[in-house]
């Protein structure tokens, strides 16, 4: 469906006159009728009436940011765009399957009763942002993980928004949860070995919480692909919300603690054992004391024992000769 604009006439303030002018001369036919006892310009007057305020009818005000699109006999004529008073054909009426759809989304959570019946079919062109629920999905390991995503989004065709699908907010929120379902199962939660998320055939370091910026854009172009039918722009999309599922997070966390330890427990051997070189080093050279590979081997377990101990080492002195 091919979107259509309807050109403002600018005749809003005029024909809204017109028509208080016409149900007036209804009112004064009636009166003038039942006052000199002629019974046939009641009909006439009620006749006049009935125009004017079928006229009225014809007379619409749009805000900024909005558009209405208007059927004439269930034929689409066109929308209207253009801010201001207007008047079209007081037949035609605006169609908005999507008008009463609350999504939580910004424009529909803190929607009052008097905002809802103004806005009525009329279709907003701000950016809207949609929050999504979280959902549970499994990663390229297989690991159950939560994912909220907020996607920014804004209509740019209505013809297509109202006619091509049946209801497009509702045809937003889904394309925005298997999209995210689509691209969340090619990365791992953490940075795997083995593991191609670009899908060149070529092992990366991709993962969900380090590669945030570049999975959330993936996840915008994909849903872009699939409501372009609706005539919907994504503008931006950002991941919310991302952890572990509740039933493995505790065993995940324990995971990564103990790969924490590791790595820390490595830092300390290696300068460790660079400190005890050195120590042996500087002893050889300014011929401090000679030992033998037995007692080399016994004061490279001691300095490694308290360099690499968790806990302050307990001076022993021994009074005793060397040998």
């Amino acid at each position: 469906m091919e979107e259509k604009i309807l050109k403002s006439t600018g005749k809003g303030f005029a024909m809204l006159f017109v028509s208080l002018l016409i149900i007036l001369a209804g009112c004064g036919t009636i009166a003038y009728g039942g006052i000199y006892d002629m019974t046939f310009c009641i009909p006439i007057g009620i006749v006049v009436m009935i125009a004017g305020f079928i006229l009225i009818a014809g007379v619409k005000v749009v805000r900024p940011q909005e558009a209405v699109v208007y059927t004439l006999f269930g034929k689409y004529i066109g929308t209207l765009k253009d801010e201001g008073f207007h008047f079209i054909n007081p037949f035609a009426t605006s169609f908005n399957p999507a008008a009463r759809t609350k999504l939580g989304q910004s424009g529909d959570v803190k929607s009052s009763v008097n905002a809802e019946v103004a806005m009525g079919n009329k279709i907003s062109l701000k950016a809207m942002t949609l929050n999504n629920s979280k959902q549970k999905v499994n990663d390229a390991l297989g690991n159950p993980v939560e994912v909220g995503v907020a996607v920014i989004w804004k209509v740019v065709d209505t013809a297509a928004a109202v006619f091509n699908v049946d209801n497009f907010k509702e045809y937003l929120s889904l394309q925005c949860d298997t999209s995210v379902r689509d691209i969340v199962k090619l990365y791992p939660y953490d940075v795997a070995p083995d593991i191609d998320t670009t899908g060149d055939g070529i092992a990366d370091d991709g993962s969900l919480r380090g590669s945030t910026t570049v999975v959330a854009e993936r996840i915008r172009k994909l849903i872009q692909e699939k409501v372009e039918i609706a005539g919907l722009e994504i503008v931006e999309a950002r991941i919310t919300y991302l952890a572990y599922a509740p039933e493995i997070a505790s065993a995940m966390l324990q995971r990564q603690q103990a790969n924490a330890i590791i790595d820390a427990r490595k830092v300390i051997v290696e300068g460790a054992v660079g400190m005890v070189e050195m120590a042996l080093e500087m002893l050889e050279e300014k011929g401090t004391v000679e030992l033998d590979e037995e007692r080399k081997a016994a004061m490279v377990s001691n300095l490694l024992v308290v360099l690499c101990g968790n806990h302050e080492a307990q001076p022993v002195v021994n009074s005793g000769s060397l040998y």
